[in-house]
């Protein structure tokens, strides 16, 4: 179920470039700011934002955050800064912002929920201090989703890394994403690090928390546009398969537009 991206490097690095200069422009803002993860998303991203000579800042949010993440975001943005020079960086420590929001919310029996409610506030707490920078800089919040995560499984956090202005990635594969951190020469050390989210303060991957690769999940969201049922395979591909349909129905929420209560005409006065 390995893949292999089918875009034209060049002319789709070139085309994003353009649609956020263009953007940018006609929203007469300075630029773009991009919270840098260490991972090949958010790498992809800046890199991108910065070709266009606007303003592009790039902002460290660690929180309890492993090592090698925060390492390979430096890396990267160092790398970065040496090659446009329209590329700034600020880093702004959250976790003391987190360990008082814990102070003050409730306990609850159940761990599980306990820690993915935290691991969300990380994502939110995250959102929030963008704005931040976004309001007093003149910017736009660029999102760093990808196709897969986006619209196929939503392993987002709402209102968190998915409160964003524009999505320059989000019609991309993550064999897409590849492709283009490839030839943007993004540092090795995130081009081959396994993808993680670095909500929960550990080193766990996206696959062992989603229960399957990128590739295999841009596999199964291929065959879904295809009309294709999990009757239609067997064995590794039928448990994916399985996996994509599970996430995508659960996390319609995120995907789909907020629900609207439209008032009738009988609510109205004559």
């Amino acid at each position: 179920m390995s893949k292999k991206s089918k875009i034209k490097v060049v002319e789709t690095n070139d085309f994003i470039v353009s649609w956020l200069r263009d953007y940018a422009t006609n929203a007469k803002v300075n630029g773009f700011v991009i919270g840098i993860s260490g991972g090949v998303d958010s790498a992809v991203t800046s890199t991108l934002c910065a070709q266009t000579g606007l303003t592009t800042l790039c902002v460290e949010m660690p929180i309890h955050q492993h090592s090698s993440q925060v390492s390979r975001g430096r890396e990267h943005i160092e790398q970065l800064k040496k090659r446009f020079p329209n590329v700034k960086n600020a880093e702004t420590d959250l976790t003391t912002v987190f360990e008082s929001f814990k102070k003050v919310i409730p306990s609850h029996e159940d761990t599980v929920k306990i820690d993915l409610s935290l691991a969300n506030t990380r994502a939110r707490l995250r959102m929030t201090t963008l704005y931040y920078y976004a309001g007093i800089y003149g910017l736009l919040v660029a999102g760093t989703g990808n196709k897969v995560e986006d619209f196929g499984v939503g392993f987002y956090t709402k209102y968190g890394d998915g409160g964003v202005d524009l999505s320059p990635i989000a019609d991309l594969m993550k064999s897409d994403v590849y492709a283009l951190g490839d030839y943007l020469n993004i540092p090795n050390s995130i081009q081959n690090a396994a993808p993680t989210d670095g909500l929960f303060g550990d080193s766990r991957t996206d696959e062992e928390q989603l229960g399957a690769s990128y590739d295999e999940l841009e596999w199964a969201m291929l065959e879904a546009e295809n009309y294709k049922k999990k009757e239609d395979f067997l064995g590794r591909e039928r448990d994916v398969f399985e996996i994509f349909s599970k996430l995508n129905k659960a996390n319609k929420h995120k995907m789909n537009p907020i629900p609207i209560c439209i008032i009738p005409e009988f609510c109205k006065k004559k």
